[in-house]
């Protein structure tokens, strides 16, 4: 309090406050007297009854705050506060004030009822609290002992003596409370029997028959308050020579009850077979439901839904008993599932409920599932199909809803865990903002992907268009937007439980192809082109390849392999696009790959055939120097193992780039017997550097004949074998052995 200056008059955010400083007069203390008392063990048993005495202390310095009063039946089924008693001492002794407090509860007379005053005052007896040095675990420490000195002193409640005939007895009350039912005079009870049931701090606690019994007289009636230890009924044993039968807690596990049926009953109205007309109608569209694509992508029987029973946010317009039939869950699956043994977060917009759109309830279940994501680091799996906001739902505030922090949470978890959009359909506005920010976004040919859908389009005054115009398949596939494209939404999920697969360690069962196979993947003439999936199947675990934008930047290919079941990114040039120049576009999809692979810690392998970066006035069109640039940078952030192996052309910053900037950058770089390295490309370092000679033979063929001597010299001269000799390469290799580099990587 002192050291934050509050009585200085200093406001949090360090400005003066107007008036005068507080001055410290003194100390006070409160003590708040309550009708309870601690067992030996220090738990809290609540006490209740009627105050035959009930004298506060008074004087200078003290002040009681209460409502009691001698003759007063207190009750059990509120808050146990019976008194605050305040004492102060002026000065600044603590002592002087522990002593004050502690006399003034010693002088308080309270008789008919249980308190905790003796706690009190054994508490303020403390040397710890005397001396005012205690830590925040005092009370855990010394409660127990500090109770039990005080059961010691602690003054009984007198309880009027029942008379009881021969072989009678009393069933007394175990805590304080109301009577609520008491079992009727003249009955036989079984042991484990109900006789009486007491009602405090609003929660009933049955008393039940000892042994066999037949109930005598009750002693109270419902609504009575009693207090610890008070009788109430008399009873006689009677043992099983009168056929009373043991009262049985056995329960029948499968009988009915009309609590679980109305809870079975509203989570049927979710689920697919509840569901009978939309389903038929998703099915005509040869489409699956949203339960059925999770169904498909999770390990049976591990989904845990979320918010399974929440309805669409408009009850100002809607009767609960539409919504509860007609916005199931509110248009959103969401929950915790395993896939392929590794939890995760799975999350689908419902189509067939107000059209996928984003409602406020499910906002909320989103910002759930995604919170759970970032606590637990789990992968999230998003079923994007639908919409954006919903205007419908009228049960909020008017406002934008642009405060919801969904789109934010999902992006913030980009590079912490692997984050995959599935896309079947349409898919627009805030479900497209979604999916955009997942790694990977994997969709059907029928997919429609855009950032606004028909009616925001023409409402914006951008013209008419149907559904299927906008972001078609065949537009995302090829501007890289869509990193995989399934055949149908089960090939899908096939492709989204693959790709989480090389982000759960290596796996046990593998097939190697024929190492020799790589020997002859590529061609003696160093003019022909050939294909780098070729080189690919030649070096890496049978049908371990997952290539990733196929489609888009395809001069380099990115892929996700394995080599001995340890998983590995792949980058490669290929030499049917632009001879394995690498453009704008292949230059932003290989960067996008390393930051990949650099977030979820995947070794890199890289498969060097490039003649350098494309240039040209065409090529700085695309933003070229800025978008290589790119490539350099997020090359040289990269902390995970990274091998290049050069299989034919290595020349220039596109070569370099390949190897994360440096050709000393990668654990490893090796060629094969093919390779060939220089500054630049060999044909254009001849037109470069010999173009005074080149000029100066007036005969056409016999330039021809010169150039082609000076390049046949400077391939020679950049014969991976020669280049090998400065040590400008760690080694030149047989084809066969790259798996055995590449397993020299860390975590292969």
């Amino acid at each position: 309090y002192y050291e934050l200056g509050l009585p200085a008059g200093i406001a949090s955010d360090g400005s003066e406050v107007i008036g005068e400083p507080a001055a410290r007069r003194g100390i006070a203390i409160q003590a708040r007297v309550n009708m309870e008392t601690f067992a030996a063990d220090g738990s809290v048993v609540p006490a209740a009854g009627t105050l035959t005495v009930f004298s506060p202390p008074s004087g200078p310095g003290v002040r009681v705050d209460t409502y009691g009063r001698p003759g007063l039946v207190t009750s059990p089924r509120y808050d146990s506060l019976l008194a605050k008693v305040i004492t102060h001492v002026r000065g600044t002794s603590w002592p002087a004030a522990v002593r004050k407090a502690r006399t003034a509860l010693g002088e308080f007379g309270v008789e008919g009822v249980r308190t905790n005053i003796g706690l009190l005052r054994e508490l303020l007896g403390d040397s710890g609290i005397q001396s005012g040095w205690v830590t925040t675990d005092f009370l855990d420490e010394k409660l127990p002992a500090l109770a039990a000195a005080a059961l010691a002193h602690q003054q009984d409640v007198r309880v009027a003596p029942v008379e009881l005939y021969p072989g009678e007895e009393v069933l007394r009350a175990q805590l304080a409370g109301t009577v609520v039912e008491v079992a009727a005079e003249g009955e036989a009870f079984g042991a484990g029997a109900p006789l009486v049931v007491l009602e405090a701090m609003k929660m009933q606690h049955v008393l039940t028959a000892p042994d066999p019994l037949r109930t005598v007289r009750s002693l109270v009636a419902p609504g009575q308050v009693v207090g610890t230890g008070d009788p109430l009924l008399v009873f006689t044993r009677t043992g099983a020579e009168d056929g009373t039968e043991s009262y049985s807690t056995a329960m029948d596990l499968d009988r009915p009850r009309a609590d679980l049926d109305e809870v079975h009953g509203r989570h049927l109205l979710t689920r697919d077979e509840g569901r009978e007309a939309a389903v038929a109608k998703r099915h005509a569209r040869g489409r699956r439901t949203a339960r059925e694509n999770i169904t498909d992508l999770v390990d049976p029987g591990s989904f845990v839904e979320y918010g399974a029973l929440a309805i669409a946010a408009q009850r100002s317009r809607r009767s609960e008993e539409d919504l509860i039939a007609n916005t199931p869950a509110d248009g959103l699956v969401a929950g915790l599932a395993r896939i392929g043994g590794a939890e995760a977060v799975v999350v689908s917009y419902d189509y067939t409920v107000l059209a996928g759109t984003q409602g406020m309830r499910n906002h909320a279940k989103t910002d759930r599932v995604f919170e759970l994501a970032t606590r637990k680091r789990l992968p999230v799996v998003l079923f994007a199909e639908g919409g954006g906001g919903r205007p419908g739902d009228t049960d909020v505030g008017g406002h934008a809803g642009l405060d919801v922090p969904t789109f934010r949470m999902l992006a913030a978890l980009s590079g912490r865990v692997p984050l995959v959009s599935i896309v079947s359909g349409r898919c627009f506005a805030g479900n497209a903002a979604l999916a955009g920010v997942c790694d990977v976004i994997i969709a059907t040919p029928d997919a429609n992907i855009g950032m606004g859908g028909p009616a925001m389009i023409e409402g914006g005054g951008l013209g008419v268009y149907p559904p299927e115009a906008i972001g078609p398949i065949d537009v995302q596939r090829h501007n890289g937007v869509v990193d995989l494209v399934a055949r149908d939404e089960a090939h899908a999920v096939s492709l989204a439980k693959q790709y989480l697969s090389y982000f759960d360690g290596p796996i046990r069962e593998w097939a190697a192809p024929d190492p020799r196979a790589a020997r002859h993947v590529i061609p003696e003439n160093r003019l022909r082109a050939y294909d780098v999936h070729r080189v690919i199947e030649s070096i890496f675990d049978v049908g371990s390849v997952l290539e990733l934008r196929p489609d888009y930047g395809v001069g380099i290919v990115t892929a996700l392999v394995r080599v001995e079941g340890v998983a590995y990114g792949l980058i490669a040039n290929s030499t049917h696009h632009l001879g394995g120049a690498i453009d704008a576009e292949a230059a932003d999809k290989a960067g996008d790959f390393l930051a990949l692979c650099e977030s979820f810690r995947l070794p890199l392998v890289s498969l060097c055939d490039t003649p350098g970066f494309m240039v040209g006035p065409d090529a700085e069109k695309e933003a070229a120097v800025r978008r290589f640039g790119r490539m350099f940078v997020l090359g040289a952030r990269l902390t995970v193992p990274l091998g290049m192996i050069i299989l034919r052309k290595g020349y220039g910053l596109g070569a370099m780039a390949m190897a994360g900037g440096s050709f000393r950058a990668p654990q490893f770089t090796v060629a094969w017997p093919t390779g060939e390295i220089g500054g630049m490309g060999l044909e254009g370092a001849v037109r470069l550097g010999f173009s005074k000679e080149l000029a100066a033979e007036q005969d056409p063929i016999q330039r021809q004949q010169l150039f082609d001597k000076l390049v046949a010299a400077a391939y020679q001269h950049g014969k991976a074998l020669r280049s090998a000799t400065t040590f400008e390469l760690d080694d030149v290799i047989d084809p066969a052995d790259s798996r055995a580099w590449i397993t020299r990587l860390p975590g292969g």
